[in-house]
């Protein structure tokens, strides 16, 4: 059995090893709102987006160093289609091996015929979660984010963390 990673020490040494100054974990300055549902999950848009770095066959593929780029991936992407490429590459074998795993488009498609959600957005996000930069992702990456969502109607997204 394979020994697990030690993310937090990983990414550590990861930041020293770039030259940047060692990783500050973000600290929000106040609790995020709560905004409730306006119509029940089964009726509602769904948005999904992931950190994996994953992309459809014919995108570029993300840069490995501070890329706060997104990708807009048609939800009718067969899994066969998705590539992944992160500044993680570790973490990547099984998102390779198993796209579901880290971006289950099959999966809530599946829940969106079943009338499990109202259906899915036309198009969901990935970015690379190795984004150094705090400001980017505040100033670039969220507000790209919120964006693409917006104009697909959602009106709660999935969020995966990798």
């Amino acid at each position: 059995m394979p020994m697990p990673v030690r993310y937090i020490d990983t990414i550590a040494r990861r930041y020293v090893q770039l030259g940047y100054q060692p990783y500050r974990w973000y600290v929000a300055d106040a609790p995020a709102s709560f905004t409730p549902l306006s119509r029940p999950l089964a009726q509602a848009t769904l948005g999904m987006l992931s950190t994996s770095g994953a992309y459809a066959l014919g995108q570029v593929a993300y840069h490995y160093r501070d890329d706060a780029s997104i990708r807009d991936i048609p939800a009718t992407t067969p899994d066969a289609d998705l590539r992944f490429s992160h500044i993680t590459e570790n973490y990547l074998v099984d998102a390779r091996r198993d796209p579901g795993c880290i971006f289950p488009l099959r999966a809530l498609r599946d829940a969106a015929a079943r009338g499990r959600i109202g259906r899915l957005a036309g198009r969901v996000q990935s970015c690379m979660g190795g984004v150094y930069s705090q400001r980017r992702v505040r100033d670039e990456v969220a507000p790209a984010i919120l964006a693409a969502m917006q104009r697909e109607g959602v009106d709660a997204a999935l969020l995966i963390a990798m």
